[in-house]
């Protein structure tokens, strides 16, 4: 199982929306995975456990680890395409 960390602002709504839409999208697609929550700030303390992070804003630090910064999760503008890179990144695009 893949673990992805998703930053935003404040983790509160922004983030849960990612996280739930980025779930489904991956686990229609048959990968596997853990998804957790946390502050853009609060990014460069945790990533270390995670195999890839995504994000609405700027992060300063992602440790070395695959990094996608998008807001399609929340516009439904450009979602295909970012699952895509993403399922690649984890190991399981097309």
């Amino acid at each position: 199982m893949k673990k992805i960390l998703v930053a935003c602002g404040t983790a509160v709504a922004t983030s849960t929306v990612v996280a739930k839409k980025l779930a489904e999208k991956l686990r229609a697609r048959g990968i596997a995975v853990a998804i957790d929550q946390c502050k853009a700030s609060e990014v460069g303390a945790k990533a270390s456990s995670y195999d890839l992070i995504v994000s609405t804003t700027e992060i300063d630090d992602a440790r070395g680890k695959p990094h996608i910064r998008t807001l399609s999760f929340l516009t439904g503008v450009g979602v295909d395409a970012d699952v895509e890179k993403i399922a690649r990144l984890l190991g399981g695009g097309t």
